[in-house]
């Protein structure tokens, strides 16, 4: 049996958190966000905050696992989350619908700090939150956070990559309703989870 020495240990556990997260959240609600607020609002403040996001989801799920998101019911988590998703949803469809679209300019400040808030609320307690918590328990912190936090800003710099480059090529007016149907069908989806966990 080979032994590894201490830093190989971490590039190891850091590597295999980074790919096990990075495949988990593919193609998940954040990577949404990412995509639909980076084709409406400069792409940097849009990663930084979702990045800020998830260091500090990570930070909690590695410090103090699963008992976390149970400070907060599950289902009050979820319907906050539902409401803002169908506040972003009605506003992007109404913003489409309106005879002249004008894109509100919002200071890089501003940006960063919704989509934080945004990332923060839908991913507490999420399936890759657990996950980092339930890596962190067998693993050392340190590797688990840092591959965990790179993982997804990985996959949100893909949506932001994404957002800017296929998204904005699109009429504005469109891509106010693809925005729309896609927070309001997240917003529907977050209500779901609510119900189902009262419902337990």
């Amino acid at each position: 049996m080979v032994r590894l020495f201490p830093m190989d240990e971490f590039f190891v556990t850091a590597f295999t958190t980074l790919g096990l997260v990075a495949l988990a959240e593919l193609g998940d609600k954040t990577q949404l966000v990412c995509m639909t607020l980076a084709a409406r609002h400069p792409p940097m403040p849009v990663l930084s905050g979702a990045v800020l996001a998830f260091a500090l989801l990570n930070l909690l799920a590695v410090l103090f696992g699963a008992s976390v998101a149970a400070w907060l019911p599950e289902w009050l988590t979820a319907m906050v989350v539902a409401v803002l998703f169908a506040a972003f949803g009605v506003k992007a469809l109404r913003d489409a619908g309106a005879e002249t679209v004008e894109v509100e300019e919002k200071s890089g400040r501003s940006v960063l700090l919704s989509t934080f808030v945004l990332i923060f609320l839908a991913e507490l307690g999420d399936k890759t939150q657990l996950a980092v918590a339930g890596l962190a328990s067998t693993q050392a912190a340190s590797p688990v956070w840092v591959g965990g936090t790179l993982g997804l800003a990985a996959v949100s710099a893909l949506g932001v990559l994404a957002g800017r480059t296929v998204l904005q090529r699109l009429p504005l007016p469109l891509l106010h309703r693809i925005s729309g149907v896609l927070f309001l069908l997240l917003a529907v989806l977050a209500g779901g989870r609510a119900i189902a966990v009262l419902a337990d």
